[in-house]
């Protein structure tokens, strides 16, 4: 069976090494992209399970990711959760139309609560 491949697009280094940390304890398989840009072109090309996407990133923000990806064939359905420091009240307008499955808050997410979204959808 082949492990399953959590994307991490983050471009705090300590947060993406502790989340990619966190998948390996569960054995996914984790790749990590300190930017936006970098972000999109991996997820096309390694079509990973499900992405992690912050919405503050530089070279390209997380909101122009998750737009391109849902103009991709593949990118249309990815699985995106949403980890960012913006409050809900005020990001989830900017990205709603966009269909991520979860948006959670930083600050409010313990990584175990984030392992355990993911679960729920790989």
């Amino acid at each position: 069976m082949r492990k399953k491949t959590v994307l991490i697009i983050e471009d705090g280094q300590p947060l993406a090494n502790a989340v990619a940390l966190r998948c390996e304890k569960e054995k996914w398989s984790t790749i990590c992209a300190p930017d936006g840009r970098e972000g999109f072109v991996i997820a096309v090309r390694e079509k990973p399970d499900i992405i992690i996407l912050d919405i503050f990133l530089p070279k390209m923000d997380g909101k122009d990711v998750l737009k391109k990806l849902r103009k991709d064939k593949w990118g249309k359905d990815a699985l995106v959760i949403i980890l960012t420091n913006l409050s809900e009240s005020k990001g989830v307008p900017i990205i709603a139309e966009y269909n991520p499955v979860r948006y959670l808050v930083k600050t409010s997410t313990t990584l175990d609560e984030l392992a355990a979204v993911i679960k729920k959808y790989i």
